[in-house]
């Protein structure tokens, strides 16, 4: 059984913040959950797929975050609990359901995960979330601690039913990838089953409805705004005259660091949990008791702008600072050290900052920058890529995805990047606007996920570029998702179909369109510069699984290469591949043999064929 599906009431598990937050659905009946996958949420849809496979949760990786909320907006209007997980930057994909959805609103309890992404480990921007409530009207919920998050959920749906609306859960990566010790709670027995009311007078948003419902979703608004100054999420600790009103995991660093600064008896802190509507009572209610108040929070001056407005309607004119240039900035993620040095110079304490180590003697650690993994067919087709186009002036329009590493040195394959499935679009306005050969990049998820109106819209207007598609089996990126490409018979599962991306391409009406097989060098190169030649728009699709994929499910492993005494030290092979399996010992190109996966294409390009298959005997050991 699996440990989320643990029904023993007070025990108490280890749980990553994803885990806790799943675990917490479960508690709370969850029903429904839809996803599409993007770090730091992604634990979050694998625990519930793993849990769909036990119990009556249905669950499904969704196309894109549009239609994933759609999914989930469908089945709580049939009274079924039901939850839509996501990163921040899928909400931007989500949105055009998001504010009008908050109109409709919803009959079963919604809850939508956005997980923001401070100092941008793993994304392109690190916008608030905070902001999508602001702007829909919707409540937003944020956790401190991998505990309170497991707790919030079940408060979550609860919320969402009395207000018959989505609920914004937003959390940030500290809190997603944290572990800590959960308590479990009673699981609420899921109704997988609900039905649907026809009300096309409140469901069908024409404007006369949706003018309407414009009016009920501002009502929520306030009464929203009552609950959150009553709600537990929301409290003040401390009896100090001067003030901090903080949220999320910013809350930990400010009783560490007051404690630490033994200014416990100084200071008042009001945690902010329920972050939208803001609590105004309580707010108002914390300043009066304040000389001086400090706002922490990550990101933007969400917070900091709503308690200067509060203040002011009450006429407060104690001073209330945050973000500045001497204190708080809006970029990345907090620290307790940090928090700590803002304390001290706001309130104006004596604090001696942790003195760092002299390090001066010890060696720098080796870089060691992201890659794409040894045997990784991306590298295949971008070396490809880069002798068909030789001697062209091109652009190359890339990405998101594990793929995109290929903009890096020695590849040098991606220059300009927006978000998912722009590779497709901006190649239709390079290919417009400039007079180079444009070829663009895209996985087969990203393809399905908003890659397909580009390209229709290529095919329409009759631009002149080549897509590339990068069909590793999987979507890769964030853990081997399934994607509606994948072949789920591999993984043991029924019930699926399987899209196919050459039968879309052809449907598009694309004119040109070939297979390769990347570690097949000579016809992948030759493929490409067809493609690159033809006026119009033309399609490579790119078939080799990933390696690391096709090595979970057991794919027969290609033999190790050497490096022999024949090799001149050309080093063509590290210049233009960069495969980490290579490695220098002396002055001599070897081969790491529990690196390689025997894919050829270092072999394929050895001016002198120095580079050889180990024999069976010798596979596992480095040459």
């Amino acid at each position: 059984m699996h440990k989320l599906l643990t029904d023993q009431q007070g025990t108490k598990l280890l749980l990553l913040g994803n885990e806790a937050i799943a675990r917490g659905a479960i508690e709370a009946g969850v029903a429904f959950a839809s996803t599409y996958p993007g770090t730091p949420s992604s634990e979050i849809s694998l625990s519930f797929f793993q849990v769909s496979q036990e119990s009556d949760l249905y669950f499904e990786y969704s196309t894109n975050e549009k239609v994933a909320l759609e999914v989930a907006a469908a089945a709580a209007n049939s009274g079924v609990r039901s939850m839509c997980v996501m990163k921040h930057v899928g909400l931007n994909v989500a949105a055009d359901v998001l504010m009008t959805l908050a109109y409709i609103g919803v009959k079963g309890g919604l809850v939508i995960v956005t997980a923001d992404d401070p100092f941008m480990f793993s994304s392109q921007n690190e916008q608030d979330n905070r902001y999508y409530g602001k702007l829909s009207g919707l409540s937003i919920l944020e956790p401190s601690s991998v505990e309170e998050a497991k707790e919030m959920i079940p408060y979550a749906f609860d919320l969402s039913e009395k207000l018959e609306e989505p609920v914004i859960f937003r959390t940030t990566t500290r809190i997603n990838h944290s572990t800590g010790p959960v308590v479990l709670g009673k699981i609420k027995r899921p109704v997988p089953k609900g039905d649907f009311t026809k009300d096309p007078f409140n469901y069908v948003t024409v404007p006369a409805v949706s003018r309407k419902l414009h009016i009920k979703l501002l009502a929520n608004i306030e009464k929203a705004r009552k609950l959150s100054n009553k709600t537990p999420f929301n409290f003040t600790t401390g009896k100090g005259e001067w003030g901090i009103i903080t949220n999320g995991v910013s809350y930990n660093y400010v009783v560490d660091g007051i404690m630490d600064m033994k200014i416990l008896e100084k200071i008042r802190i009001l945690r902010v949990g329920f972050s939208h509507p803001m609590p105004g009572e309580l707010i108002i209610n914390f300043l009066k008791q304040c000389e001086k108040v400090l706002v922490v929070e990550e990101g933007e001056p969400y917070m900091e702008e709503a308690v200067k407005a509060i203040a002011q309607e009450e006429k407060l004119t104690l001073p209330i600072v945050g973000k500045r240039e001497d204190l708080f900035l809006r970029l990345y993620e907090f620290n307790p050290e940090l928090v700590k040095q803002c304390i001290s110079k706001f309130f104006d304490i004596p604090y001696e900052p942790v003195v760092i180590p002299d390090l001066t003697d010890i060696p720098d650690i080796p870089q060691r920058p992201p890659t794409l993994c040894p045997g990784c067919s991306h590298r295949a087709t971008f070396y490809a890529i880069n002798k068909a186009a030789e001697g062209m002036d091109t652009i190359y329009p890339t990405d998101i995805g594990c793929y995109t590493l290929g903009f890096l040195p020695p590849l040098m394959m991606g220059d300009f990047l927006i978000c998912m499935g722009s590779s497709v679009g901006t190649s239709c306005g390079f290919s417009q606007t400039t007079d180079k050969k444009i070829v663009s990049l895209i996985g087969d998820s990203t393809f399905f996920h908003s890659g397909i109106p580009g390209l229709i819209n290529s095919v329409f207007n009759n631009h002149d570029f080549t897509l590339v598609i990068l069909d590793n089996g999987t979507t890769a990126m964030t853990g081997h998702q399934p994607n509606p490409g994948v072949n789920m018979k591999e993984l043991n599962f029924d019930g699926y179909g399987r899209v196919s991306i050459e039968k879309v391409v052809k449907a598009l009406g694309v004119q040109h369109i070939s297979l390769i097989r990347p570690f097949n060098l000579k016809k992948s190169i030759s493929a490409i510069k067809d493609a690159i030649d033809y006026k119009g728009v033309s399609v490579v699709i790119a078939q080799e699984l990933c390696t690391l994929y096709a090595r979970s499910l057991k794919k027969k492993r290609g033999r190790p290469f050497f490096v022999s005494d024949k090799c001149s030290n050309h080093r063509n092979c590290i210049d233009e591949l960069g495969c980490p399996a290579f490695y220098l010992q002396g002055n001599s190109v070897k081969i790491d043999a529990s690196l390689c996966v025997g894919c050829s294409i270092c072999a394929q390009i050895c001016p002198e064929n120095a580079i050889q298959p180990l024999k069976k005997s010798d596979n596992k050991q480095d040459s």
